[in-house]
């Protein structure tokens, strides 16, 4: 027996072991009394209303758009928002209207993570303690942290024709983002160095 045809005979034995398990689900489900299905009801409208609230909350805290804020302002948002992207850039710096653009899509996609622009020659002090030297530069914060920050488009390739979901998918990979459109094996495997 070939190594493909191993692999064949693998996958159609896990995917007749899921559709067993989804066969047994289906049948579980056709049992369910009307008791038990309003129950599953009520479940899920609490669940629902739930989301609703905390995408409110979210929004509330300045989640769903591309901001600017000042200097002190970025303490109070590192403080209420769990995961946050900060764009330090600078208007005559046309890169940094690249990043800009692409910041302004992800912000609407991705609710979870705040994004934020600071004007660098506005913050001096803010940039100098978080070492910003080279403009654009993305400092990533979780739990009011810095967890990383993106130098230039290196990291991106090191091209100015990089696509949002280039962008997105790097900042899945630092966990800032809950989600990536387009996500790789080998992307997924860069998740796991990250682990630490």
């Amino acid at each position: 027996m070939s190594t493909v045809q191993a692999m064949e005979e693998g996958v159609v034995r896990a995917l007749s072991e899921k559709e067993d398990a989804l066969d047994e689900e289906i049948k579980r489900l056709e049992r369910l009394d009307e008791d038990e299905l309003e129950a599953l009801r009520a479940r899920r409208i609490t669940q629902l209303r739930k989301k609703a609230s905390e995408r409110c909350e979210m929004v509330s805290r300045g989640h769903g758009s591309y901001t600017e804020v000042q200097e002190k302002e970025f303490f109070e948002a590192a403080k209420r928002s769990s995961k946050m992207v900060v764009h330090f850039y600078r208007s005559a710096t046309w890169r940094c209207q690249v990043l800009d653009k692409h910041l302004s899509a992800l912000a609407v996609r991705h609710l979870e993570t705040r994004f934020v622009k600071i004007d660098a020659e506005k913050a001096q002090f803010l940039a100098e303690r978080l070492k910003i030297w080279m403009l654009p530069t993305l400092v990533l914060v979780r739990d009011g942290k810095t967890e990383h920050s993106i130098v230039g488009f290196d990291e991106l390739g090191g091209h100015d024709n990089f696509s949002a979901e280039d962008l997105e998918c790097l900042l899945h990979r630092w966990r800032i983002t809950d989600n990536c459109r387009t996500t790789t094996p080998t992307q997924d495997h860069q998740d796991d160095e990250h682990d630490d």
